[in-house]
């Protein structure tokens, strides 16, 4: 992958090349999110270029390290260990709307 085009799901913090999220969507948050074929502007607003530290992981459900980031019931991939950036308000509400909790994944959240 080049790291140029790679982003992170602001939701999740799967990372993949841009036109990965555009074409195919998020393989763990397509159902809330929709980015596969959207507007070019939604993928750009819901994931990040900037992004710290990535983990493998192969087996979400019996990783620890899945478990610290909160990913265990995710798809196995490379995932970034903080995402920069949050997702807009009205993306936000949205979520919260079909009972969806948004925990952002920049390191602001300590629980």
């Amino acid at each position: 992958m080049s790291r140029r085009s790679e982003r992170a799901c602001m939701l999740c913090g799967i990372v993949l090349q841009f036109r990965e999220f555009k074409g195919k969507g998020c393989p763990n948050c397509e159902s809330v999110l929709n980015y596969k074929d959207s507007e070019e502007s939604l993928v750009q607003e819901c994931t990040s270029p900037a992004f710290e530290g990535l983990v493998a992981v192969g087996d979400p459900s019996g990783s620890w390290v899945a478990k610290w980031l909160r990913i265990e019931n995710f798809v196995p991939g490379l995932y970034a260990v903080k995402v920069n950036g949050r997702l807009p308000p009205d993306v936000v509400s949205r979520l919260e709307d079909n009972g969806f909790h948004y925990r952002p994944r920049d390191g602001s959240v300590t629980d």
